[in-house]
Order: structure tokens, then C-alpha cells, then sequence
């Protein structure tokens, strides 16, 4: 569970941060971190809704970690732009 500790490293947030916020134990966020245990569906549900993540970015399913629909339109509005800009050099 790679992702769990990058997201939490992107945030600048140490494991207890995590483990007040989500009320799951510290030494637990550690084995998920270390690959020694899986999260069950309930620690599943609240890493994602506290990194604001689907669960399948959460879990490797997806590199994409659209939470909603807005999120994915913002992107690809992003993209839109970036290749407009792209066309302005050519």
C-alpha cells in the first residue's frame, strides 16, 4: 500500500496525523505502509475519504484519483489548455 504513504508524504502529514484523523491505529497505518497487512473495507473507506481518493487509486486499480465528476472535467480542461499551448509554438 504504497499509495497510502504517498499520499500521506505529499501532505507533509506524520502516521499519527493520519491515525487521529482517521481513528485508525498507528502501528496499523505502518503494516498497511509496509505491505505487512491489508486495510479491510472500513480502513479502505476512511484513508480514501481522508485523502479525498477513490478506493481503487487507494489500492492500485487506477492511476487516477478522480473522486468526482468536476475533478475529471477540470482535467481535461487542463489538457485542452496545454495542448492550445503546445499549438501556439508549432
Amino acid at each position: 500500500m504504497n499509495r497510502i504513504r504517498d499520499l500521506r508524504e505529499d501532505r507533509d502529514l506524520r502516521q499519527i496525523d493520519v491515525a487521529k484523523a482517521t481513528g485508525i491505529d498507528q502501528k496499523t497505518l505502518s503494516n498497511y505502509e509496509t505491505e505487512k497487512t491489508n486495510p479491510d473495507s472500513y480502513a479502505l473507506i476512511k484513508l480514501a475519504d481522508f485523502f479525498g481518493v477513490t478506493i481503487d487509486y487507494l489500492v492500485g486499480r487506477s492511476n487516477h484519483n478522480f473522486l468526482h465528476r468536476d475533478d475529471v472535467i477540470q482535467k481535461l480542461a487542463s489538457i485542452q489548455q496545454d495542448l492550445e499551448d503546445v499549438k501556439k509554438l508549432l
